[in-house]
């Protein structure tokens, strides 16, 4: 499957995404050869999240093109603390990302019912890591995740969506923690979207329920990555607690 569908009207209404693509898309097109399957599995209108794997530095641009090539804008969830940088702040706000806040309580979680209500009622989508930061996993299996997807998705009157996706091969470009490798180029880049993650099971926001929701989404997204390896993903994801690791930031060797 080439991965291109109808463009949606969030694509075709001129915005700062149309000169962004413009330089990014042939840049990418340069590195890798990406392939998409499941592409039925985005919505071709309305709100959703969008949770990839998180295994290079590189990868974000691999889920925007893809996201792009599948006629929707590629708008990420991104540190609330961007938002504050001179210039990048405004671009920001003015490609409609997503603040989000590392601290969870009561400011945090009215932003999140806002964020949520407004992706809604603007039909938009957003891409959440929810591994927060490049896993940890000596294997680049999915490690666990952070609640932030499911409490944005479930933060909704009627739930958003939850697309799982995962990718492979964007490690023979960029590899974690490594140098970017210009040649050869167009090597092989694999995306896979899955269908949206059950999660009528989760019907509060208590601390519990979103532990176990992010626990199913990121099941479903190392099961995608299965496929795409050729392999049967861990039982149980790592957890970098366990291993003395930091949840966050550069994981030193």
């Amino acid at each position: 499957m080439s991965g291109r569908r109808r463009a949606s009207d969030e694509k075709r209404r001129p915005s700062l995404f149309w000169p962004a693509a413009a330089i990014v898309v042939p840049a990418v097109g340069w590195f890798a050869k990406i392939e998409i399957e499941g592409a039925e599995h985005l919505p071709e209108d309305g709100s959703y999240v969008l949770a990839p794997n998180h295994y290079s530095e590189f990868d974000p641009l691999i889920v925007a093109v893809a996201t792009w090539r599948l006629g929707r804008a590629p708008r990420f969830m991104a540190k609330e603390s961007l938002f504050k940088v001179p210039v990048l702040g405004a671009l920001l706000r003015g490609t409609g990302m997503v603040p989000v806040a590392r601290a969870w309580n009561s400011a945090a979680a009215k932003q999140t019912l806002q964020q949520s209500t407004a992706l809604v009622a603007q039909r938009r989508g957003v891409i959440v890591y929810p591994e927060g930061t490049l896993t940890r996993d000596p294997d680049m299996w999915p490690m666990r995740g952070k609640t932030g997807a499911v409490r944005l998705a479930l933060a909704a009157e009627s739930p958003i969506p939850v697309i799982p996706m995962a990718t492979w091969g964007v490690q023979t470009i960029l590899p974690r923690y490594g140098k970017l490798r210009f040649f050869p180029p167009r090597r092989r880049v694999r995306v896979l979207l899955g269908p949206p993650v059950d999660l009528e099971a989760f019907t509060d926001t208590t601390p519990a329920t979103l532990a176990a929701a992010t626990d199913a989404v990121m099941h479903d997204i190392a099961e995608l990555l299965g496929r795409l390896r050729g392999e049967q993903p861990p039982a149980t994801r790592w957890n970098p607690a366990q291993h003395g690791q930091t949840e966050t930031g550069r994981l030193e060797p």
